[in-house]
């Protein structure tokens, strides 16, 4: 018979162990509990003849305890500690971010946690009959800790560009409404992340040609969408429509929305959209 005692005084983890060992069907098996001194315990006793299954099955139950139960409280931790000086919201935003990465990438980042703690409950299992839950999760998982901390560290980075992003916007932003209104309306036709200005009269606007007067250029690289913008931010429009040839916005356009706001009008169904829906040609030219 194996047998296997699980020490925590966390009522929540408790609860947890008991639902999950209620509903985990494993054959042979009976477990109780036991106040002492220290640590109120959960005996789990096993009388088949496949201990190997019976410890992966209990090791898989911790880990998913592990992740289920503690993972946002380490996350939480990790970020006060290593990045104590933002404040309260902007912490409530990385551990957002921190989600969000876990869940855009959910299988690499859940095999990797979730096949390290199975491994290590497995292998202390295999050799011990009691194990304290605490010390063994902060004592004996610091590969699992690692690993969360490159997480808050790439949803800080998210972060940081997030905030840059919004106070490039809100730059733009002040320095449009600062401006006075150097032509009534332009058009700018978007297709497949290409993009053509158009003056009130149809006709095709250079945006090289702004280059000397570039209000904004990229700290990294003088982009096609850099030189678009320059050139919008040097003809100020009072409205500035775009002719969407396909039903898409892509982070470009959005950048566009969020600055010249209540200026902007979509539009799918137009004389301008029909004549470039037809002749992608061009789009190209």
């Amino acid at each position: 018979m194996k047998s296997i005692c699980i020490k925590t005084n966390n009522n929540c983890l408790r609860k947890y162990l008991l639902n999950e060992l209620h509903s985990c069907n494993l054959q042979n098996v009976c477990f109780s509990q036991c106040q002492f001194k220290h640590y109120h315990n959960i005996v789990i006793h096993y009388c088949g003849n496949d201990t190997e299954h019976f410890i992966h099955k209990i090791s898989d139950i911790l880990s998913y305890l592990v992740i289920d139960e503690l993972e946002e409280t380490f996350l939480k931790s990790s970020i006060s500690q290593n990045y104590f000086y933002f404040d309260a919201l902007e912490k409530k935003k990385i551990l957002e971010n921190c989600f969000s990465i876990c869940h855009d990438d959910f299988t690499a980042y859940f095999d990797k946690k979730f096949s390290y703690l199975t491994e290590q409950f497995y292998l202390y299992l295999k050799e011990h009959k009691s194990l304290v839950l605490t010390g063994f999760i902060y004592f004996r998982l610091k590969k699992y800790f690692s690993l969360l901390d490159e997480i808050v560290d790439d949803a800080v980075t998210q972060f940081m560009i997030e905030k840059e992003y919004l106070e490039f916007i809100s730059l733009l932003k002040l320095y449009i409404n600062s401006q006075p209104v150097h032509c009534n309306t332009l058009h700018l036709v978007s297709f497949q992340n290409h993009f053509i200005l158009l003056d009130k009269d149809m006709n095709v606007i250079d945006v090289q040609d702004y280059f000397l007067e570039a209000k904004y250029l990229s700290d990294i690289t003088f982009s096609d969408n850099d030189y678009l913008l320059n050139a919008l931010l040097n003809l100020l429009p009072q409205k500035l429509y775009i002719h969407l040839i396909e039903p898409s916005v892509d982070e470009f356009l959005n950048t566009l929305i969020l600055i010249f706001e209540k200026r902007v009008e979509i539009c799918t169904d137009c004389q301008i959209c029909h004549l470039y829906q037809h002749s992608k040609k061009g789009l190209k030219s």
